[in-house]
């Protein structure tokens, strides 16, 4: 009698079971983002339309918009994290710090608008005026991000000058405010935000093979 003493030969037949790639992670990181800048820049598209005939001085704007608006900044918040990931303003030191840098500008700013939605009360104290500014800085920030994109080429098509396109709402709003007022220009308000960060959105939630490596 003979005794086997080999280990048994392993199955050829079996399924092999591949871990997700890092690639097919960030694709889903870049349609995840796509998705929350769109939804967040179309909510308060809808929300600016829906309150046109407020006075932004004197008037008190309605829980949902400013609820509408904060949706807007956790889209940018997905948004830069995304750009951080891809690297899409470079991969040097420099070039991601400026995209930290807009996440804490972003956080600062979101503070703000939590406190405007449940304390407006406290709006005018030098603390929270103070902080109100990182709204407008971080928006500045975001334009400059935009500019950079575009000059660094690593993303591609659309995806590459769109962010700068998102950015030119001061060029639109200064003209339109001095031709049709504050009710009008709340519209135009409204169309650049669906023609710039929804669309945005869009396309990084349909075409995120752009903002990767190129061939």
């Amino acid at each position: 009698m003979s005794v086997n003493t080999s280990p048994p030969s392993a199955r050829t037949d079996a399924p092999s079971v591949a871990p997700p790639s890092r690639s097919s992670d960030l694709t889903r990181t870049v349609r995840l983002g796509g998705v929350a800048m769109a939804v967040g820049a179309a909510a308060w598209a809808v929300g600016t339309a829906l309150t046109y005939d407020i006075d932004p001085v004197d008037g008190e704007y309605p829980l949902a918009y400013k609820a509408s608006s904060l949706l807007f900044q956790l889209g940018l918040v997905a948004l830069v994290t995304v750009q951080l990931r891809t690297g899409a303003t470079g991969t040097g030191r420099l070039a991601r710090g400026f995209l930290h840098a807009e996440h804490v500008m972003l956080g600062l700013a979101i503070a703000s608008s939590i406190q405007w939605m449940v304390a407006p009360d406290v709006s005018e104290d030098a603390f929270w005026l103070a902080l109100d500014a990182f709204w407008p800085l971080s928006m500045l920030g975001m334009a400059a991000i935009g500019i950079r994109i575009a000059i660094a080429g690593r993303w591609r098509g659309p995806a590459r000058i769109w962010p700068a396109i998102a950015e030119t709402w001061l060029l639109f709003m200064i003209p339109a405010i001095a031709l049709v007022g504050d009710e009008g220009s709340a519209f135009v308000s409204t169309g650049h935000l669906l023609l710039g960060y929804t669309a945005l959105g869009v396309i990084l939630a349909t075409r995120p093979e752009l903002t990767g490596p190129r061939d």
